[in-house]
């Protein structure tokens, strides 16, 4: 919520809280017999709207420079909000609220009609009731970050973890990458499935200049979601009401999006391009490299309103990942002051990695009744990866000279360890999805509502996994980390055949066919004088995976059905002080999907169960008003237990699946978040989350799982200058503790399990509105934009070293093996373009 005051004055904390206290009274003795309304007027474009004047009866306010407005109303009864404006058509709506109750309407004015319309507030709002957290799309495209997109933003909720700025894979409280459920406009996205590394990843499948509103659930959803262990982000394209441009220029890239719609307005659509050049993250890196980093995609959605019962939608998305990287040298200081220790590298080759990916869905709406919606959905998804390299790294490991003053300062002088690597890929995969789904609800009566699917999936993947490396060391190959073979490696010969250190091939043929179905219940109701909130449903999904091994005969198969029973409850007491309390708890399932099937040999086992978790999680909502400004307090505590559990690996963003499910594990933790108006006018919060998940992995024990990050405290702040409004600036802070990995990939964790170190990172942004699209200008150039403006940006502003794993050397005499950190991005600047049309 947005809310701005040009009339408050900073005044001292001890007599803000002493006026807090004094309203506080009087609205308890004098005003007991009111209640709030308080929101942002938005235009067709959600763009708020200043000077704006509503009324209701005698009582009447106006609408600041960010479109913010409160007024309190007399209670249990009607009352009449009329809202106009000069150059926008009113907006009419009635309330009926209860005693001390206090609610959020944010309206829409129109230039084309007139809006009219009776509401009657009995409940809170939905996210409330099913802990759902929704995410203002103007935030999503005003907070950036190396990374933009609602992931940037995602990382700041508490349970969430994202430890490389360069990816848009997040993992929450203790799940991974591919634990979390996308959906755009009720349609499943999917994302590449042979990235290794946040520098081939690109552009995220969100694109923010199309979103209308952003839910976000850590856990604990209901039925109608499908099945995964951790998250739900749910996205909203928008209908485009008027015709309308928007583009964005930075140092990073670009992106055009346009929305138009018919005369009679039965057919609207918006397309939206992007451009991402990540060279100027990549070139800062420690590794100099020559390397082209080109992203593009091209989506759209069209709405064709064929009556006011039947409508059809097409979601239509073509992306190319395209990534040549060269690297030429690298050198990379660590140890400590007394002992500093250097790694040079020096590379030949070359890697050459595309991905291409297409998609498009259709989806009919019909409107039989009021209370009837009926959907059918279909959607095609195909992508084509390439991941192709050749590199030879050739390495030094050695002391430095730290003689201050000495012209060979920084240089190494004496070589501890000489050797080299290569590493060759040739990986393709093709992957083709197609979904045909049909979804229903059906209101029964005011305070109950069911809702329904079935959903036929069809997967079929072709993959090609070819991968080698060979390790020399002074001269000596290296054989593969086979521990029971005695190996004493270059002081005794070793005799046997020459065995690359690592060697992966396999060739697969995998089809796979999904049916899914849901029913769920949802009540809304009083208990006393409370509101209740009920709701329950269960899901069933069966699957059967067949496989084989091209020109061969043999196909293995194997079949599976799971349940899924998932219920909420939610309370908000009849209280003075805006309470809410809910309870979820529910059996969730992963059935495998193609990665979760490959094993570290790269063979799929198609025998691999779903991954099975029990969800408990409870929930509490404290509303409350601070210096006369909306805040809100919220807090969860929850706790899984899983069991089936598919132990992996996890190195950068590459997750490698053991493919069995020969572990139990679990995870707890405690997330909170405030939010509200620190500053008047803009939206910001603070999150903690505290995490502890662990794993048994064949009765030896439990011990930290890849993604056990313990603390994390996230930060999302809005500022600007009182003087100058026009002038605003934003916080995006991050602190992660440290997870496990960084080990060599084939060290039992059992044995060798260290963590990496903690991952801090700010990023700082600066914004000036040239042209503020509620001005009128008497400029030229100016009255050519609905608005424009410019930014400056620092990522990383305080340097901050992160490293995401491990490069691991051996000293020759001493056979130790050093842990040499793959850092992240440094501090890196950018500008920033952004208009309307």
């Amino acid at each position: 919520m947005k809310q701005h005051f040009l009339e408050n004055k900073k005044e001292p904390l001890k007599l803000n809280i002493t006026l807090l206290i004094a309203l506080l009274g009087f609205s308890f003795f004098g005003l007991s017999q009111s209640a709030t309304i308080r929101g942002i007027i938005l235009d067709e474009t959600n763009t708020p709207i200043s000077g704006v004047n509503i009324k209701a009866g005698n009582q009447g306010t106006a609408s600041n420079e960010n479109g913010f407005y409160e007024l309190k109303i007399p209670a249990n009864v009607d009352v009449t909000l009329i809202f106009t404006h000069l150059s926008h058509e009113s907006v009419t709506q009635t309330f009926n609220l209860k005693n001390g109750q206090e609610i959020e309407y944010n309206p829409v004015m129109k230039v084309d009609i007139e809006q009219i319309g009776v509401v009657v507030i009995n409940s809170n709002t939905r996210q409330k009731e099913d802990g759902v957290v929704t995410i203002a799309p103007e935030l999503i495209r005003t907070i950036k970050g190396a990374q933009p997109g609602v992931e940037n933003i995602l990382k700041t909720l508490p349970g969430v973890n994202v430890s490389n700025e360069l990816s848009t894979q997040y993992s929450v409280r203790g799940g991974n990458f591919d634990e979390n459920l996308v959906y755009v406009n009720e349609i499943e996205v999917y994302r590449p499935f042979l990235i290794r590394s946040g520098q081939q990843e690109g552009l995220s499948f969100v694109n923010t200049d199309l979103v209308q509103n952003v839910d976000f659930s850590a856990g604990g959803f209901q039925a109608k979601y499908g099945d995964k262990l951790s998250s739900v982000l749910d996205i909203t394209y928008r209908t485009p009401l008027k015709f309308g441009v928007r583009a964005e220029a930075s140092l990073l890239g670009g992106s055009l999006a346009a929305e138009a719609v018919s005369k009679d307005s039965k057919f609207s659509g918006i397309v939206g391009l992007r451009y991402r050049d990540n060279s100027l993250f990549i070139n800062s890196l420690e590794t100099e490299t020559n390397v082209v980093p080109v992203f593009a995609d091209a989506q759209t959605y069209l709405t064709y309103k064929f009556s006011d019962k039947f409508h059809l939608n097409f979601l239509g998305n073509l992306s190319l990942n395209k990534y040549d990287f060269q690297p030429q040298n690298r050198q990379t200081n660590f140890g400590t002051l007394d002992e500093p220790v250097a790694l040079l590298v020096f590379y030949e080759g070359q890697e050459k990695d595309q991905y291409f990916t297409s998609f498009g869905a259709f989806k009919a709406n019909y409107f039989p009744t009021e209370d009837l919606t009926l959907k059918l959905i279909g959607s095609a998804y195909h992508t084509t990866e390439e991941e192709y390299f050749d590199i030879l790294a050739q390495y030094r490991l050695g002391e430095v000279n730290s003689n201050i003053g000495d012209e060979n300062l920084g240089e190494v002088e004496f070589s501890e360890g000489i050797g080299s690597q290569l590493t060759h890929a040739r990986n393709d995969l093709d992957a083709l999805i197609f979904n045909i789904e049909h979804k229903g609800d059906y209101k029964l009566d005011e305070e109950n509502t069911f809702e329904w699917s079935l959903k036929y999936t069809h997967e079929d993947i072709r993959d090609r996994l070819v991968e080698w490396e060979v390790i020399d060391s002074a001269g000596f190959s290296v054989r593969p980390p086979i521990f029971d073979i005695p190996n004493e490696q270059p002081y005794e010969p070793f005799e046997g055949p020459l065995q690359a250190f690592e060697n992966v091939r396999a060739t697969n043929e995998v089809q796979i066919d999904r049916l899914q179905a849901y029913l769920q219940w949802s009540k809304r109701s009083t208990w006393g004088n409370s509101d209740v909130f009920y709701n329950a449903g269960v899901r069933v999904h069966n699957w059967t995976v067949n496989s084989k091994v091209p020109n061969q005969d043999d196909v293995s198969s194997a079949s599976q059905t799971v349940f899924s029973p998932r219920a909420q409850f939610a309370i908000k007491p009849d209280w003075e002080k805006d309470m809410l309390f809910r309870a979820a708890a529910g059996v969730y399932y992963q059935p495998p999907f193609y990665r979760e099937l490959r094993d570290s040999s790269g063979v799929v086992q198609p025998d691999v169960k779903a991954q099975k978790s029990l969800h408990f999680v409870l929930g509490h909502e404290y509303s409350f008003e601070l210096w006369e400004r909306p805040f809100k307090l919220v807090t969860e505590a929850y706790y899984k237990s899983l069991t089936d559990v598919n132990p992996y690996t996890l190195e950068n963003v590459r997750i490698r699946y053991r493919a069995r499910n020969n572990a139990e594990a679990y995870a707890l933790g405690l997330d909170m978040r405030l939010n509200g108006e620190f500053i008047p006018g803009t939206e910001s919060w603070f999150s903690f989350g505290f995490l502890k998940t662990e794993e048994n992995i064949d009765d030896r024990g439990f011990i930290s799982r890849p993604t056990d990050q313990r603390l994390k405290f996230g930060a999302l702040f809005q500022d600007y200058m009182k003087a100058l409004p026009d002038l605003k600036m934003y916080l995006n802070l991050v602190y992660n503790t440290g997870v496990p990995g960084g080990s060599p990939s084939y060290a039992d964790p059992y044995v060798f399990q260290s963590r990496l170190p903690d991952y801090k990172r700010a990023d700082v942004g600066i914004s000036y509105l040239l042209v503020d699209p509620n001005k009128t200008y008497t400029t030229k150039w100016k009255q050519k934009f609905k608005e424009l403006s410019i930014g400056f940006e620092i990522f990383n502003i305080f340097n901050a070293q992160n490293s995401i794993t491990n490069t691991w050397v051996r000293d020759v005499y001493s056979k130790r093996q050093f842990a040499i950190p793959n850092y992240l991005t440094p501090r890196v600047f950018n500008v920033r373009l952004s208009t309307r049309f």
